[in-house]
């Protein structure tokens, strides 16, 4: 029993130790879903934060992504190649590259994300709806709490 468990009440795992196993589940679920679309993990990633911000720099972006800045370039030359976002220099800085979506860019994101959410809801649903909004409630706290996007 841990110290801050009452008698008989069994300690819970620690949070990576729920988490991380889930996390792994959840991500080999997409790859399916990603590889019928052409994406990798990071491609997916940079889809979706192209759309909160339409314009960022490569250096921007990789930090909001959680990416090193010298190796998505490679996932960017593949998007721009495959016409899903534009990629040009900055007029008031042309070492730097300004980013957006595509609109093929935003149908595969679309597509992708609507596939992917719903094979999650096939998950959600074995949870009562209760379960199910505290559960995606405590999510996006505690994701909120530490920063992490």
């Amino acid at each position: 029993m841990s110290e801050n468990a009452t008698p008989g009440e069994e300690r819970r795992p620690d949070l990576a130790a729920m988490v991380v196993p889930l996390g792994r589940a959840l991500m080999a679920a997409e790859r399916p879903v990603l590889d019928a679309h052409g994406l990798t993990m990071w491609a997916y990633a940079v889809l979706l934060h192209l759309d909160e911000a339409p314009i960022r720099t490569q250096a921007a972006l990789a930090e909001a992504i959680g990416a090193d800045k010298t190796r998505i370039i490679g996932v960017l030359d593949a998007l721009a190649e495959r016409e899903l976002i534009h990629r040009v220099p900055d007029p008031k800085d042309r070492r730097v590259r300004l980013l957006s979506l595509t609109p093929e860019g935003r149908r595969v994101r679309d597509t992708a994300q609507s596939a992917i959410q719903e094979n999650e809801e096939r998950l959600l649903a074995g949870l009562s709806t209760r379960d199910r909004e505290g559960f995606l409630r405590a999510l996006r706290a505690l994701t909120e709490a530490t920063g992490v996007s």
